[in-house]
């Protein structure tokens, strides 16, 4: 298992849902802090069995996380293909990668004794839905589950992605510890993604990645009504341990909107689907505009997508050289034409901006990241670094020798089509020849192994765990080889960047977090490793005639794409006044 970011499309989807090292579990982040962390002012643990005024009686949605439907029932969360991936099953904590708050969940606090050692205290009161009780030796049983079966071992316990790997996971009363060989707080964010299972089910089961569940025994709000190979049914659990927050009492899933974008925005305009995280080209006028007040869409930043040039030929190995190209893109075009003005243009520190303006050092105020495009002092660096035009009007390397461009471009990724046809005619601009090449995204990501490129469009990670998500984009250590596609495909390479991502796997505190993550950002505002274009989204389009209550950008509570479990208690019915 590699500790690096891919990206995963389903038809002929523009944008990518991230994964970290094939890491399905939603929760993609944080920078550490010692001491025991319970999010939110206050927390409330809801035990009411029956769903108080506000109740929706059924709720129909489409999410991403749910469209691997098929003929095979299974409920089992380690399998490779689950019937559905939430709603059933749950983890210990949440995190958004949005603000990096945590979130407790079947765990109520945690506490880093030291880098290498955490401690969860495991809530107490909470029921499987075979009524049986939920304890701190369910949640032990499941990861050392995954060490003795490594393949389902996605959240990197076991081995050393991440950070340093386990010794021992073990449970006294109501305590769970974790001992690591070593430094291991860059785990976290993965680690308290996992899906605890019941001991009583999967015990005896064997392998759990071959075993099929169609019984589930879980602890998530809901429980199998109905299931027909497209269209599964799940109703509210009475006896769920925040059955207070839950006012959906039915939940109905289709998994077959994610390669159908016109179905599903047929089926928003009528009412037919109340949410879906999927793509729908031009959201805005193509949904909401019929219907502003009950018709709404949310982008959330949720990554960079950059310009990544190959540091290893030439002229992209000259620092001055990406610094003008940085100066010349005009990010504000190719955001609009790629995401229908949705998203906004990234800031050259790596950093999802404003929400992540407390880690930027001091000397980076947070307007000044984001490099603006004049194609005049573009060409003025460009001349005063030696890439002279030349009689034909043609820029020129340092030697004399004419510079050519080949920009590899993902066809049929409609997005960074757009993207790249507005900077191929920025850099012509600048007198430079440059050439798009659109091939299979396959091809592509052979380049990305062999580095037999000059220049593509990538995906940069962001959330909280800085040193394999934006880290992965300039470490050493995330540099691709012949099988493997990781994050550093420019082949960067800068001993103090490697030291103070490794420095993250100890950083137990704020303080410490910033200041690594500060080299980082000095990295990216000083070398210009890759240049960042857009923020990627996470997805969210929905109604509120039937439910509202949904994070939104003026209340970014959750991350909308990545934390269901989080939303679903926040939606009530809207008021009949």
């Amino acid at each position: 298992m590699t500790s690096t970011s891919f990206h995963v499309r389903r038809g002929q989807r523009s944008w990518r849902g991230i994964i970290v090292a094939a890491l399905s579990v939603g929760v993609l982040v944080l920078p550490a802090c010692a001491g025991s962390r319970v999010a939110g002012e206050k927390e409330q643990q809801g035990n009411s069995s029956g769903a108080s005024s506000g109740t929706i009686p059924v709720l129909n949605l489409a999410t991403e996380s749910d469209a691997a439907m098929g003929s095979l029932v299974s409920y089992n969360p380690f399998a490779p293909q689950q019937t559905v991936r939430t709603w059933l099953f749950e983890p210990l904590m949440q995190q958004s990668s949005l603000d990096c708050k945590v979130v407790p969940w079947l765990a109520t606090g945690y506490t880093w004794e030291s880098p290498s050692k955490l401690v969860f205290t495991i809530r107490q009161g909470v029921k499987w839905s075979d009524g049986s009780p939920f304890t701190a030796k369910d949640v032990a049983f499941t990861y050392n589950l995954t060490k003795k079966y490594p393949a389902i071992d996605l959240a990197g316990v076991w081995n050393d992605s991440f950070g340093a790997k386990a010794k021992s996971v073990t449970a006294d009363g109501d305590k769970v510890t974790f001992e690591f060989e070593g430094p291991a707080v860059t785990k976290f964010p993965y680690l308290i993604g996992q899906k605890i299972v019941s001991e009583k089910e999967f015990a005896s089961v064997g392998d759990p990645a071959k075993y099929i569940s169609k019984n589930p025994i879980s602890t998530g709000p809901f429980k199998v009504a109905s299931y027909n190979g497209r269209r599964l049914e799940l109703e509210r659990r009475p006896d769920y341990w925040q059955a207070d927050k839950i006012k959906v009492q039915k939940l109905v899933l289709e998994g077959n909107y994610s390669t159908n974008a016109n179905q599903a925005a047929a089926k928003l305009k009528t009412g037919e689907l109340d949410f879906y995280s999927g793509e729908i080209p031009n959201p805005d006028k193509a949904f909401v505009a019929d219907d502003p007040k009950t018709n709404h869409v949310w982008y959330a930043a949720n990554g960079l997508t950059v310009l990544a040039p190959n540091l290893t030929q030439k002229p992209f190995s000259d620092v001055k050289f990406r610094e003008a190209l940085a100066h010349g893109m005009d990010k504000q075009s190719a955001t609009d034409k790629a995401t229908y003005g949705l998203m906004k243009v990234a800031s050259q520190s790596g950093l999802p901006l404003p929400e992540k303006d407390d880690l930027l050092p001091a000397k980076y105020p947070a307007d000044s990241t984001v490099i603006p495009f004049d194609l005049a002092k573009a060409n003025q660096m460009l001349d005063a670094a030696g890439y002279r035009k030349g009689s034909n009007g043609l820029r020129q390397d340092t030697d004399g020798s004419p510079i050519k461009i080949t920009f590899s471009v993902q066809a049929g990724w409609i997005d960074y089509e757009a993207m790249a046809d507005e900077l191929t005619s920025n850099f012509r601009k600048l007198g430079l020849d440059i050439t798009e090449n659109k091939m299979p995204p396959e091809a592509v990501d052979q380049q990305k192994k062999t580095g037999d490129f000059q220049l593509m469009i990538n995906y940069m990670g962001a959330g909280c765990d800085y040193a394999h998500g934006m880290g992965a984009t300039v470490s050493t250590a995330e540099i691709p080889d012949k099988t493997t596609i990781k994050g550093n495909i420019g082949r960067y390479t800068n001993p103090a960047v490697d030291k103070a991502i490794g420095a993250l796997a100890g950083a137990t505190d704020e303080a410490a977090t910033k200041e690594q993550v500060g080299v980082l950002v000095d990295a990216m505002m000083t070398d210009y490793p890759v240049l960042p274009i857009l923020y990627a989204p996470a997805r969210a389009i929905w109604r509120t005639d039937h439910a509202v209550g949904w994070p939104t950008a003026e209340d970014p509570y959750a991350n909308p794409q990545d934390q269901p479990l989080v939303w679903i208690t926040h939606l009530t019915a809207p008021s009949s006044k």
